[in-house]
């Protein structure tokens, strides 16, 4: 006889773990999974996929636009928020359904309740007491509301996917890439939009020439972005809310949106009465092979506070049961994951920022470009797509690659491939373009960019 129920119980269902469990119960484990809310996690429900559905609605207004250019008569352009919201709420219901029946057809046994661990084999779910020879906990992260005086007022991005309607003044506090998504999404689909941001820039940690050219595109598109303030309380006056900024200004809205930071979910769990630890923030500390400081338990995901990426979550989750029930040890790599942000024009970026790649090796050489569209040199739109490549200079070893501009995420995705097998400058410079392209851009950029004297000076 078994001495546990299950050889794997997996605490959340989002992504990291529900490949985790459907691995690990392709390989003849026993498995369970619990999920209190529903299955598919932050990036299905309530994250990357609605929200992308949502870029998509706010596109088509400028796509609208400069048809006219191109030919055609759009009449009578009218936008439906409900029918939005409905059609997206459908989606979601069909993947939840999906990621359902992926776990049945893996043998894997599914709770639809809260899981709370008793010690580090048992877990209680819901009226239910089961033990395990192994957890994983996966419970991702979720927003945080900072104590700002009126912020019962305010939304987060949970919020922003069920507004009953379309909010005719939006202010987005926060200056992050989901801040940045939603001013685009909401300035997009109608909406007069400020950000806030407290910093002297947007997008901390990206590359610089792409913070400095999404803000000014940002701007050209109507989205008023202000910088160095901060909210200092929160209002309402009838209908609207009064913002109070740190410097003594006021901005009314219809909706307040904050999107200045996540925590893991770990509160209420129980991982302290399985010795798990946990820095400040909440995250489980694990190891390299996600192990956490109980030998049999382990986590992935946005829970460790690592890579915040759904492909990161289902990297982890999927070495972790290759290791642990597959019989093949591996750790899930963290070096150059590309990522992109869903900006209007979006970001794709993989690798080192020029900053991080002079602090780790130096001098590098940078090739930057920088340029009108094809597209737009008939809708006469003043957008701007940049592009940037920051290259090694002892190996000609291409460290980083960044993009602004429509379908950057697309283009910079087979990048990331390339600088996986150590591509160089040279490899670049020795691939024919596919024209007219803007990607064709990255194989063309010859000339080494220098800083103005002003720029080196500083």
């Amino acid at each position: 006889m078994a001495k546990y129920d299950f050889d794997l119980f997996v605490v959340g269902g989002g992504s990291g773990g529900v490949r985790a469990a459907r691995i690990a119960g392709g390989y003849g484990a026993r498995v369970a999974i619990a999920e209190e809310y529903r299955y598919g996690g932050t990036c299905v429900i309530r994250g990357c996929i609605p929200k992308k559905l949502f870029v998509y609605a706010a596109h088509f207004r400028e796509d609208f636009e400069d048809a006219a250019a191109y030919g055609w008569e759009v009449e009578r352009v009218k936008f439906d928020w409900g029918r939005l919201i409905a059609n997206k709420d459908k989606e979601i219901d069909r993947l939840n359904a999906i990621y359902e029946r992926l776990l049945g057809n893996a043998g894997v046994k599914t709770f639809h309740d809260r899981a709370v661990l008793e010690d580090a084999h048992t877990v209680r779910v819901g009226g239910d007491k089961v033990t395990a020879e192994k957890l994983l906990i996966a419970t991702g992260g979720t927003p945080v509301l900072p104590a700002v005086p009126g912020i019962e007022h305010a939304i987060t991005s949970n919020e922003a996917f069920h507004l009953e309607a379309l909010p005719g003044r939006v202010a987005i506090v926060g200056g992050g890439y989901i801040a940045v998504e939603f001013a685009g999404i909401f300035n997009g689909l109608g909406a007069e939009v400020t950000q806030i941001y407290r910093r002297e820039q947007i997008l901390r940690g990206f590359d610089d020439d792409l913070r400095h050219g999404l803000s000014e595109e940002m701007r050209k598109k109507g989205v008023n972005v202000l910088t160095r303030l901060n909210v200092a309380a929160i209002e309402r006056k009838g209908k609207a809310l009064q913002l109070a900024l740190t410097d003594g200004s006021t901005l009314s809205a219809d909706t307040v949106m904050f999107a200045t930071g996540r925590r893991p979910n770990t509160q209420d769990l129980g991982l302290e009465t399985a010795d798990v630890l946990m820095n400040e923030n909440g995250a489980v500390l694990v190891d390299d092979f996600s192990r956490s400081s109980a030998a049999n338990i382990f986590a992935v995901g946005d829970v460790t506070d690592r890579i915040n990426l759904t492909p990161v979550a289902i990297m982890e989750g999927h070495a972790f049961a290759d290791t642990e029930f597959g019989g093949q040890a591996r750790k899930p790599d963290h070096q150059d994951v590309a990522s992109a942000v869903f900006s209007q024009p979006p970001i794709g970026t993989v690798g080192l920022t020029e900053v991080e790649a002079r602090d780790k090796f130096g001098e590098v050489d940078i090739y930057k470009s920088r340029f009108r569209p094809l597209k737009h040199t008939l809708s006469g739109r003043d957008e701007m797509t940049t592009m940037k490549l920051i290259v090694e200079k002892v190996n000609d070893t291409v460290v980083g690659a960044h993009m602004l501009g429509a379908d950057a995420p697309e283009i910079v995705q087979s990048i990331a491939v390339a600088m996986r097998c150590g591509v160089t400058k040279s490899h670049f410079d020795h691939t024919v373009g596919i024209h007219p392209t803007a990607a064709e851009e990255f194989v063309t950029m010859r000339e080494k960019w220098q800083p103005t004297k002003a720029a080196a000076a500083e």
